[in-house]
């Protein structure tokens, strides 16, 4: 499945139709009623909606799987975006149907189908992979805290969303959005898009509407970076947030997991759903506020900008030849920032961003992590292991051995970095490293930018946000900013498979901040997003036509 298959002119003809039935599909969805209510389309239909529908007995949480479930296999033999279906999908629904209609409902969430990364873990019929056969049908004892907090929640467990393989973790020539188990992910607003990465199908999912919205993780931009690229709204949370508990790692230090939606209020929804301390994460023990977390879709306040102030590390931005309508779109949501309330300080940069961006110390921590955690947070978990993959040293040892995984076409250069390392996470050398990470990112990146300037958070270009935060585990909520110009020249990826930059592609601004000030932040990406409301400025090229009228009418 690796690499784009389809010839040029399927693509054509696939963009054709596709305009045309979002176009067609649109007009007849906003026509379509049932007792004089009209159904939401399922590209842009938030949480309230469908929650409204269900409540009213408009549809029920069977019609929207199996709406969902239609259009996964519209568009998925093009965009291979899911990997894994639930196959108990429409059994919960209608469980959860049941449990409405006696008057039991779990949450906002109820009988809501959402897709999660396929690196984390369900204690059911599905694989958790990480996008490699080394783990496929291999077994957890248990669901993983997320997988916990979505049912608990009442979330219908759609499927599993493809990935860049081992969260873009293994190669150095590779491409976004490519495992070897669920095939190259593509973007759905330019042919051959790069859908960024590593959570790649669980934003194409979420853009289009596969699913209501998906969970990705994140070490370093997995959350941001396709979340901007496809046009989504993207919490990525401080670590400790949000459970890891078997969740496939990289680095406990840097990993998270959290919302990918289309608004900012739905993902504030689900971060509601999925936040909180897990027994089986040690981290989530730092949580503060005395076990009751803040109320983020309350945060979603029109007038929080209204006598904030607002930071812009100047110094973090370091643009090229692609990223003009970037800033021009940037500088413009500044004064947009301003207009609103904020008072807006300039240059407030981080102090230690040439000894970040120029050292060594963050690819040190997560090599040392990553040969210890992985095998000491989940391969030693499973229950079942039928490739005995124990090690990293096993799972390399499996790649190079195994055809489907594509080696030596896509190297494992990033393993044997780790394994060559000589040191791991409880060495000297590591804790050197992982201290140089806390100063870079702390006092001489976020909270030193917060502290002098007396912020309430900063700003960037999404494109420039994850990385510093990422080292010192602080959260950053990424929002629909622009589209590249319609004349944007095309550009392949190094790999030479897809569109790294083209016409209509999506970018982002991010709203960062210190620990667990994410209900600050997303009040300020809620209050951006409902002055701009850029999201549907463009539309994607390819999109599927099912809608719930055709699941309920028929």
């Amino acid at each position: 499945m690796a690499g784009f298959t389809s010839s040029t002119l399927t693509w054509v003809a696939f963009t054709f139709f596709s305009i045309l039935a979002l176009v067609n599909g649109q007009q007849y969805c906003q026509s379509q009623t049932v007792n004089g209510k009209p159904f939401p389309s399922l590209i842009d239909v938030t949480l309230e909606d469908l929650a409204t529908g269900l409540e009213s007995g408009q549809f029920t949480s069977v019609n929207l799987v199996q709406a969902y479930l239609a259009r996964i296999n519209e568009v998925n033999p093009m965009l291979n975006a899911v990997t894994e279906i639930n196959p108990d999908a429409l059994t919960i629904a209608a469980q959860l149907d049941a449990m409405r209609a006696n008057g039991t409902v779990l949450g906002p969430l109820h009988g809501i189908p959402m897709l999660i990364k396929n690196n984390i873990a369900t204690n059911d019929k599905m694989n958790n992979t990480a996008g490699s056969y080394a783990l496929l049908g291999a077994k957890v004892p248990r669901d993983s805290g997320m997988a916990m907090k979505l049912r608990a929640a009442g979330v219908v467990i759609l499927g599993k969303s493809n990935l860049s393989q081992w969260a873009n973790f293994r190669s150095f020539n590779t491409s976004n959005g490519w495992s070897a188990y669920g095939g190259q992910v593509f973007g759905a607003y330019y042919p051959q898009q790069d859908p960024s990465g590593s959570s790649a199908g669980s934003g194409v999912s979420s853009s289009i509407g596969l699913a209501f919205a998906a969970l990705g993780t994140e070490t370093s931009g997995s959350i941001l970076s396709p979340s901007e690229i496809n046009n989504l709204v993207g919490i990525k949370p401080t670590v400790g947030l949000t459970s890891r508990a078997l969740v496939i790692p990289i680095s406990q230090r840097q990993d998270t997991v959290g919302p990918m939606a289309r608004t900012v209020k739905d993902a504030a929804y689900i971060l509601s759903a999925i936040a909180g301390k897990d027994p089986n994460d040690n981290y989530t023990s730092a949580i503060p506020f005395n076990g009751s977390l803040p109320d983020y879709v309350a945060a979603c306040n029109f007038s929080a900008f209204q006598g904030a102030r607002i930071g812009i590390p100047r110094n973090a931005i370091q643009g090229d030849n692609t990223t003009g309508p970037q800033l021009a779109a940037f500088e413009a949501a500044i004064q947009i920032i301003k207009n609103a309330g904020a008072t807006v300080i300039d240059n407030t940069n981080f102090t230690a961003f040439d000894q970040y961006n120029n050292g060594n110390a963050s690819t040190f921590v997560l090599d040392a992590d990553f040969v210890s955690d992985l095998p000491g947070e989940y391969l030693s978990k499973l229950v079942t292991n039928p490739n005995n993959v124990n090690s990293l040293a096993d799972v390399a040892n499996f790649t190079v051995k195994f055809p489907l995984e594509d080696y030596p076409q896509r190297d494992i250069l990033v393993w044997n970095q780790s394994l060559d390392l000589g040191f791991n996470n409880t060495s000297p050398q590591f804790w050197a490293a992982y201290q140089t990470n806390l100063y870079d990112g702390g006092p001489g990146g976020i909270d030193g930018a917060l502290e002098s300037n007396n912020l309430d958070a900063l700003i960037l270009p999404t494109a420039f946000s994850p990385g510093v935060p990422a080292i010192v585990g602080y959260p950053v909520v990424t929002v629909p900013l622009g589209f590249q110009p319609p004349n944007t020249t095309v550009m392949m990826d190094e790999f030479g498979t897809l569109v790294a930059n083209g016409p209509n592609i999506p970018f982002g601004i991010s709203f960062l901040g210190t620990a667990f000030t994410e209900a600050t932040l997303i009040s300020f990406a809620y209050a951006f997003e409902q002055r701009t409301m850029v999201r549907n400025q463009v539309q994607p090229f390819i999109v599927p036509n099912t809608e719930l009228r055709d699941i309920v009418g028929s």
